[in-house]
């Protein structure tokens, strides 16, 4: 049995966003799912725009994200010199061949054609055919080579998501696979990576359909049988252009998307954004929430959707709420302490208790951080909190409640004793007293339960909170 190798091959010409990190999500469950191999590959051979930066933030992302590979990174521009003793061997084959048309000649002939409503492409003028006279080879001029299309018959592949296509193969001109410096271009480089790297499963953006035919060429060129193709609808996401009209368009740099760092940095799960992004173009059922466990037992490539998806992140949110409010607090400790650290804050062994308490209310680590901050720094109420709650007529019994605090043992059945005793001794009811006490000592009129709040907090910190009104 043939063991799975899938891949992601990124370009590093920018930060990598939600969008371009689903693209790593399917091959990586789909390798993980079947026993498999997942190889990273870096496609920087776009000199101009790749950096390594960029190669940095996608290998961060996706160790943040858990989406580990076996195999790699392995960049193109390291392989050169692979891919030209493969060039040569098609060259030797005469499945390629120089050709010496300039820029200049080439827009002129694109132009010609769409004026008399051609489709524009390459029209095989220095392509060698028998009985066929080429141009004069003009002087001081280096050629590209081009990869000798077949010109009959068609090209197809089962594609995973999209079903049966064909393209015939007298709709595909005769590729540039190598520039004038000798340079190999995008599209072979990907066939020699595939084959040397023996891809059984290749899960891309539908953006690369329209290379799949072209590759499927070269691959039987080279002798070789091409691997499954899946292609994957675009993510979309909506936008808001300067007359404030919302559109939907694909998910980019370009319309706001985000690298997927700053999810991390803005308090989001790595397991709730693995559910998220599975939930863009794949689907087991009706279920919504579930886990990276239960995701890779339930993975395959025959749930992919045909349909885009959309962004939501509302739905993100939600989705980021439901794995914070069901993971384990000492482990939410650890990511609550972290954000709080960004706030100069050393918390202690109570924060696993308070994530626990506040864990329901919240929707990211940022958000439950800015709880907990109230049991490690100072609170500030707003004056409007202060005005509405903290009267003249109620501090009598915030008086009573103080003394009762500071007489008793700190446990969580004695404050609530002595909130209720305060609460009889002064003859009004529990959110009379408990609002005023929580924008004191929480800085909000919302809290969880009073005497929970309480009881994780300090004695004297909140003895002190109840005094400053």
């Amino acid at each position: 049995m043939t063991t799975v190798r899938t891949r992601f091959a990124p370009s590093p010409t920018g930060f990598i966003h939600l969008g371009n990190i689903r693209s790593a999500l399917y091959p990586w469950a789909f390798a993980r799912a079947s026993g498999g191999v997942f190889v990273l590959r870096i496609e920087d051979t776009d000199l101009e725009r790749s950096s390594q930066a960029a190669v940095d933030v996608i290998i961060e992302g996706m160790k943040w994200l858990g989406l580990d590979h076996d195999e790699g990174p392995f960049y193109q521009m390291q392989r050169m010199d692979r891919y030209k003793v493969v060039l040569a061997d098609l060259v030797a084959a005469g499945h390629v061949y120089p050709c010496y048309m300039s820029m200049v000649e080439l827009d002129a002939l694109r132009e010609r054609q769409m004026a008399n409503k051609e489709k524009p492409r390459y029209d095989g003028t220095w392509r060698p055919e028998a009985g066929k006279t080429l141009p004069p080879v003009p002087e001081g001029v280096k050629p590209v080579l081009r990869f000798k299309n077949p010109q009959e018959g068609v090209v197809a592949w089962d594609d995973k998501v999209k079903g049966l296509i064909e393209i015939s193969n007298h709709e595909l001109d005769d590729l540039v696979i190598a520039r004038p410096d000798g340079t190999p271009t995008y599209n072979f480089c990907v066939v020699v990576d595939d084959i040397d790297m023996a891809i059984t499963h290749v899960v891309r953006g539908d953006d690369h359909v329209n290379n799949t035919p072209r590759q499927i060429n070269i691959f039987r060129a080279l002798g070789q049988e091409p691997p499954v193709y899946a292609h994957l609808p675009t993510v979309m996401t909506e936008t808001v252009d300067e007359q404030g009209e919302k559109h939907v368009s694909k998910m980019s740099k370009r319309n706001g998307a985000k690298p997927v760092t700053q999810y991390r940095d803005e308090g989001y799960l790595p397991d709730a954004m693995v559910n998220y992004l599975a939930r863009l173009g794949w689907s087991h059922g009706d279920d919504e929430i579930f886990s990276r466990e239960q995701f890779l037992e339930w993975f395959n490539l025959d749930h992919l959707g045909r349909s885009a998806a959309q962004f939501d992140d509302a739905k993100l949110r939600w989705v980021n709420a439901q794995h914070l409010k069901a993971m384990d607090d000492s482990a939410l400790a650890l990511l609550v302490a972290e954000q709080l650290g960004k706030q100069g804050i050393t918390a202690d062994d109570r924060l696993p208790r308070i994530c626990g308490l506040f864990k329901d209310r919240c929707d990211t680590t940022v958000a439950l951080a800015g709880w907990a901050a109230a049991f490690y720094a100072d609170v500030v109420p707003t004056e409007a909190e202060r005005a509405q709650h903290v009267t003249e007529a109620i501090r009598p019994a915030l008086d009573t409640l103080a003394e009762k605090l500071a007489a008793i043992a700190w446990d969580k059945a004695s404050i609530a004793a002595a909130i209720k005793e305060t609460i009889a001794a002064h003859g009004i009811k529990m959110p009379q007293l408990a609002m005023p006490v929580r924008v004191l000592v929480m800085g909000t009129a919302q809290t969880p339960s009073l005497d929970a709040v309480l009881e994780l907090q300090n004695k004297q910190t909140i003895l002190d909170r109840l005094q400053n009104r």
